[in-house]
């Protein structure tokens, strides 16, 4: 019976070592955290209250407001400013007794969660930030569940305020749950969202985005590009694009919809003027669409000026190469859409589009 109160006493007093240990730093300073604006007190470590003890603040006198009574040192309506690694020394001799690095900071509030999956149906991530600054170390705590059964959450490598979670199942009617609760020395918040898997569904923008000019045709712009590479089976959950392009002259967008192609042919391009592009993508039935694809510039076919020959001595008069075209008319109408995609023209996006961005 001794021996298991000696082992339980040493389990305990381990314990109570390494705690302690936690909370110094490597100067061997303990770390004290503590509000803003509020009245901060420091012990001098375990010297009596009385005491008569010298306090410095990185090796100087500590000018902010403060008082000292005893062993304590007392500082008035801290901030950031008070931020430092206080030592206390005993008098008369000088020898310090005492390493306190003090850590001025606030509470959480509640942290702003959203969810989405990029990779539909494998499973989706939630993300999460503060809008107001803790000042000092702040951890989060997150909680999935679905249908009242509590899910795997496994933390990203790169960044550390997201998650990943797997779909237990597809197409289930039932809402998924998350909480993300911050959590530091000087309190906790949390922030709760529901959602059903439809509604999160929202690919990454196309990849490889390409516009080319066509040989001899002055108004057309070839333009392809890849499925994002996150979303996994875009044979058996296929995407939809949506492509807008405009010259750099103009403000107004002219949009193109394609449900089953990676590649579009403009063929209203304005002679000679150089075009934005941008493409962006959305499961064929659910979810939202993704943001737009990294610009890209193109300016359609323009004939190379050719130098005419001159039997005389004034300068050489410019030409062009004859279009090959055999309707070289720019102003012809372009070409009937084809099946698998229809022309939209519309005014520049609002913020109210969903593609705004």
């Amino acid at each position: 019976m001794a021996n298991t109160v000696t082992l339980l006493c040493c389990v305990v007093l381990a314990a109570v070592v390494v705690a302690y240990a936690q909370r110094r730093n490597q100067t061997g300073a303990s770390i004290q955290y503590e509000r803003m604006d509020g009245d901060v007190t420091m012990q001098c470590g375990s010297l009596d209250s009385d005491a008569s003890v010298t306090w410095k603040v990185n090796g100087t006198d500590v000018k902010a407001h403060h008082r000292e009574e005893g062993s304590r040192l007392i500082l008035m309506e801290v901030d950031l400013s008070n931020n430092g690694l206080y030592s206390c020394f005993q008098n008369p001799n000088g020898e310090r007794r005492d390493q306190i690095n003090l850590r001025i900071g606030t509470s959480p509030r509640e942290p702003t969660v959203t969810c989405r999956s990029n990779t539909y149906p494998k499973g989706f991530y939630c993300s999460w930030h503060l809008q107001h600054p803790t000042s000092i170390p702040t951890d989060f705590d997150v909680t999935v569940l679905h249908n009242q059964e509590s899910l795997e959450v496994t933390r990203d490598v790169v960044h550390k305020n997201r998650c990943h979670v797997l779909f237990p199942e597809v197409f289930s009617s039932y809402p998924y749950r998350v909480n993300v609760t911050a959590v530091n020395a000087l309190g906790k918040a949390s922030t709760t969202i529901t959602f059903e898997e439809i509604n999160i569904v929202k690919p990454d923008p196309p990849e490889r985005v390409v516009a080319t000019p066509i040989p001899s045709n002055v108004r057309r712009l070839e333009v392809t590009w890849n499925s994002p590479s996150t979303w996994p089976d875009v044979e058996i959950f296929p995407l939809k694009y949506f492509l807008r392009y405009r010259p750099l002259i103009r403000d107004q967008w002219e949009h193109v919809e394609l449900t089953d192609s990676t590649a579009h042919t403009i063929t209203d391009a304005y002679a000679g003027k150089e075009y934005i592009i941008q493409v962006a993508a959305k499961d064929m039935e659910i979810g939202t669409w993704s943001d737009w694809s990294v610009a890209v510039h193109a300016t359609p076919w323009m004939d190379k000026p050719q130098q005419i020959p001159s039997t005389t001595e004034q300068e050489p008069l410019l030409g062009t190469y004859p279009n090959p075209d055999p309707n070289p008319n720019p102003n012809r109408s372009p070409p009937p859409p084809s099946r698998n995609h229809s022309l939209v023209r519309t005014p520049t996006l609002t913020p109210t589009d969903p593609l705004h961005h």
